[in-house]
């Protein structure tokens, strides 16, 4: 369940004042061990930060390895007093793979905005033969109001297959109430130098794929 415990990585971030939220905002980033949930958080981060809110950030790793579930949850407000996103509270979900926006689809809020990555990872359970994968998966997604992409597509259309997470980073930019420019300032001083260009490509596409 994403909510703050012992074995999450917590980080409050301080901040100066630009943008006023009526209420703390929260935001579920949701995938698998290696998909880049943590660096898409800490753009989001970075730029609620910069735009003069207060930010906390937990990181809760469900196995170290690539293939384990991972969620990152931001909240951020005037004054943040919690990092736990209860079920039903979270404002957006963002799911790195199909599996994991079913799986964490109740920590979203009546009305709240669902981005998905339409890529599915088989988890191991199922590989071993302990488990069998969901049905419909797609008219489930639908009928909770997803927007869906295929992120690794557009992440290899802009030049870098390692930029899923970013064009899911464009995606979400458009559920939030930062400038175009502060989300591309804080993604030129999180990702390396030489992958910038390729990594603005994939947030652009992103941004364009979720307002089509």
């Amino acid at each position: 369940m994403p909510h703050a415990t012992a074995s999450a990585e917590a980080s409050t971030i301080e901040l100066g004042k630009r943008v006023t939220l009526e209420k703390t905002m929260t935001v579920l980033l949701v995938g698998v061990g290696g998909q880049g949930t943590i660096l898409a958080g800490n753009i989001l981060a970075m730029c609620a930060s910069e735009a003069g809110l207060d930010v906390k950030v937990s990181e809760i790793h469900g196995m170290s390895q690539r293939g384990g579930s991972v969620s990152t949850i931001i909240r951020m407000g005037q004054k943040v007093d919690s990092m736990i996103c209860d079920p039903g509270t979270a404002d957006v979900l963002v799911a790195f793979e199909a599996m994991e926006a079913l799986r964490n689809q109740q920590f979203l809020r009546e009305g709240g905005r669902l981005f998905v990555n339409d890529e599915t990872i088989t988890p191991v359970p199922v590989n071993i033969g302990n488990a069998t994968m969901p049905q419909n998966v797609d008219q489930r997604l639908d009928t909770l109001g997803a927007t869906r992409m295929n992120a690794g597509a557009i992440a290899r259309e802009a030049g870098s297959p390692r930029s899923t997470n970013v064009v899911l980073v464009g995606a979400l930019s458009t559920a939030l109430p930062f400038s175009r420019e502060e989300w591309e300032d804080a993604i030129r001083r999180r990702v390396p130098p030489k992958t910038v260009d390729a990594n603005l490509k994939a947030f652009a596409l992103g941004r364009e794929a979720a307002l089509a």
